[in-house]
Parts: structure tokens; C-alpha cells; sequence
């Protein structure tokens, strides 16, 4: 991708956390892979990424974190150090107050540990999404006054103060805004919040959108510089063929939504260029244009160019892997490669 943005720390000192898809696989359950959440959250706790974060989708048979905040608890409960949070909860599918102490019960659960990023996507289709909100007007043109409202909630209660987050008053829930787009970008820099960028699958707007936000950065009680976070999905293994070979699966589902079609995480071997249009073969790659992957030292050098480019803060990983053992060797291997404190005493995989 073209462009670059200046940044001071070299590419190792910059912090790697992990964005879980809950990837239902073809053969498998929702109970399964939440099962392999688990016990990927363990291996990055152990492995030393910052953070481990999951997303809300909904009426999708391939990802189980439609729950996000139930699976959030799952992961934190099962993890020692790692901070665990949604990346994101998509705010328009809920009223500020039930978010506030959703997420302020689960600081007091899991102290010092809870993130809470935001996206106002519906995270579905659109009548999965009227089903979730009953109706959908003004959802966009009030995204800004809820995040204001369920920031609100944060705020030490006031003696006369009629609605309480409890749990959630005077508690320390950092707030992150996510998005793929300027939109987020500019009412993050306004708010003076963390912004993720979900370069990922979306990775069009991804040098404008960090130049908004940091162009336009307001200092807040949160944050005082801007800080960014881009998504990207690394893939490793011992060879760089067997890398891209794993990489085949993420490559069928993005050309299956290139034709409208969702469903379970397949194989790599259901993958048959020949079954796909060029067209829907280039909304796949132009999908997965934010990617990493090879062997761990290719992994790295790729994800030291996407830092070299961008500017980045912090990188968030994710690897919609078919074979679970596969994603979990993905990433240790690139812990390794990075350095991560506590990544050579991971469970290999």
C-alpha cells in the first residue's frame, strides 16, 4: 500500500495484540470454537500480546461472538495478565446504559483489564440489524451523543444523579473508537479517544483515515496524544508455502462475500481459484491487502513494513485459520519472531 507516516519507536518495541474472530469452522459448533477461543486467549497471555480482543456480528454461522461481552467474561476468567475487550461492541444495536454496566461489571470483575472499543457498523445485515434494534432510524446521526452518553456512565455518580451504571460508575473503562472509514477517525481524533482501524478486511481508507485522525487529535482526560491501532491478519508457519497455503481458507470467504454468500470457515482445500470470478477474486485480495504472511522472519518483515508505512502504535492480529492448532502455531510463531516477552515459554502447538 502506498504512503508513510513518520513514526520514533523502532518496529519490535511496538506492542502485538490479538483480534478473534471466534471463527466457526465447516464440521464444527459455535461450543467448539469458543472452546479454541479459550484457549487461544491462553497462549496469548502466556505468549505476551497486550491485549485480546473480540467482535460483535451477529446472524453470522461463522463467528460465535455475538455475545460479546458473555465471551469476554469466558476469556478474562480464563487468562491471568492479558487485557481483554471488545473490538468492538457496535453501539448502535444498544441503549449507552446497558453497555455501562455491561462492561463496568466486567471491570469489577476483571480490575485493570477490560477494554471497550466501539464501532457504529450494525455488524450484520440489515434486517438481522432491524431485528437487534427494532428499527434503525437516526441510528448514525446518534452514534456521537451515545458515546458521549455511555461515557457518561463512567463518571463518578453525582449525589442527584437519576440513572446509575451500577457496576460501572467511577470506574476505568478505556474507550477505543473502531472503524474503516474517516467517520470514526475524525470523531475519535474530536473526542480525544484511542482509534483502531480495521484494516483488516478494509484497508481502503486506512492511510487518510490515521492522517485525519491524528491531524485533527484533541487532547482528553483519556489521552493526550493520538494513538493508533491497525488490524491486520498474519498468518505464519515453517515455510512461506505453507503460510499462504492456510491463507487459502480467509481467501474463499472473502471471494464467497465478493458473492453475497456467508458461512463456516473452510478448508484451504475448498479453495479452486478456477470456481471464482476475476472480479470476486480481487475484492479477496484487495480485502487482505493488510496482511502478513510466510515464515515467522517473512511475518515480521511484512508487519515491520506495515508499521514503517502507517506509523502505528500498536499492531492487532488476527488469523482466521482453518485448522485450530495451525492458528495457534501462527501466533506463537510470530510472538517468537517479535520478541514478545514470555513468547519462547508458549505451548507449542
Amino acid at each position: 500500500m502506498p504512503g508513510t507516516l513518520p513514526h520514533a519507536a523502532s518496529p519490535g518495541a511496538i506492542p502485538l495484540s490479538v483480534l478473534d474472530l471466534a471463527p466457526v469452522t465447516a464440521g464444527s459448533t459455535p461450543a467448539d470454537a469458543l472452546r479454541n477461543t479459550r484457549e487461544l486467549a491462553q497462549l496469548a497471555d502466556r505468549c505476551g500480546y497486550t491485549r485480546f480482543w473480540l467482535a460483535e456480528h451477529h446472524n453470522m454461522t461463522g463467528i460465535a461472538s455475538a455475545a460479546t461481552a458473555v465471551v469476554i467474561a469466558h476469556v478474562a476468567g480464563a487468562t491471568e495478565r492479558i487485557r481483554v475487550g471488545a473490538g468492538g461492541i457496535m453501539l448502535p444495536n444498544h441503549a449507552p446504559l446497558v453497555i455501562a454496566e455491561q462492561f463496568g461489571t466486567l471491570e469489577s470483575l476483571f480490575p485493570g483489564r477490560i477494554d471497550l472499543g466501539l464501532g457504529r457498523a450494525p455488524g450484520t445485515d440489515q434486517r438481522t440489524a432491524r431485528a437487534l434494534r427494532r428499527h434503525l432510524a437516526g441510528s448514525d446521526d446518534s452514534f456521537p451523543q451515545d458515546v458521549l452518553e455511555l461515557q457518561s456512565y463512567f463518571q463518578p455518580a453525582q449525589p442527584d444523579q437519576a440513572v446509575r451504571a451500577v457496576p460501572g460508575a467511577g470506574l476505568d473503562v478505556p474507550i477505543w473508537l473502531l472503524g474503516s472509514s474517516l467517520y470514526s477517525a475524525e470523531l475519535a481524533a474530536h473526542l480525544g479517544l484511542p482509534f483502531a482501524f480495521a484494516s483488516h478486511f478494509a484497508p481502503r481508507f486506512l492511510f487518510k483515515a490515521i492522517d485525519l485522525y491524528r491531524s485533527r487529535f484533541q487532547p482528553s482526560a483519556q489521552l493526550d496524544k493520538p494513538y493508533v491501532a491497525v488490524a491486520a491478519n498474519a498468518v505464519a508457519a515453517d515455510t512461506d508455502a505453507e503460510a499462504h497455503h492456510l491463507l487459502r481458507s480467509l481467501r474463499l470467504r472473502f471471494a464467497a462475500m465478493a458473492r453475497g454468500v456467508r458461512g463456516q470457515l473452510q478448508p484451504p482445500e475448498a479453495f479452486i481459484e478456477a470456481d471464482w470470478s476475476p472480479a470476486e477474486l480481487a475484492f479477496a485480495d484487495e480485502s487482505l491487502a493488510c496482511s502478513a504472511v510466510g515464515s515467522p522472519d517473512e511475518a515480521r518483515r511484512q508487519l515491520e513494513g506495515l508499521i514503517a508505512q502507517t506509523g502505528a502504535d500498536e499492531l492487532v492480529l488476527t488469523a482466521q485459520i482453518f485448522d485450530h492448532a495451525a492458528r495457534l502455531k501462527s501466533f506463537e510463531l510470530v510472538a517468537q519472531a517479535w520478541g514478545l516477552v514470555g513468547s519462547r515459554a508458549g505451548a507449542s502447538a
